[in-house]
């Protein structure tokens, strides 16, 4: 199974954004661990950001992440505290939609 794995990222005080990098992490970990072959954007590009300096939201970012939706079975919403607020995480659960991929809600692995 072949999973993209959306969650919030962006956030005014950077040690959210770290924090939302942290947690995510472990459910990409934990659905690897299960045998899934998961491509998560904040666990590929949070280090990719900070070393380059690149912008860390959906505007940017949004045709990268569109190609890997593209190429993933099912959408995982790991529902981390701002999900529903999140333009990136509103803009995948639509473009998954639109590409007829099944989108999963998920708190944990």
């Amino acid at each position: 199974m072949r999973i993209y794995l959306a969650t919030p990222y962006t956030h005014e005080n950077p040690e959210v954004c770290h924090a939302r990098y942290k947690a995510v992490n472990q459910v990409a970990a934990d659905l690897i661990a299960q045998g899934h072959y998961v491509y998560s954007p904040i666990t590929h590009c949070h280090p990719l950001i900070k070393l380059a300096d690149l912008p860390g939201d959906w505007d940017y970012w949004h045709g990268y992440d569109k190609s890997f939706l593209e190429w993933c079975d099912e959408l995982h919403v790991f529902m981390a505290d701002g999900w529903r607020e999140s333009k990136g995480v509103q803009a995948e659960i639509k473009i998954a939609t639109e590409l007829n991929k099944p989108v999963l809600m998920i708190r944990e692995v």
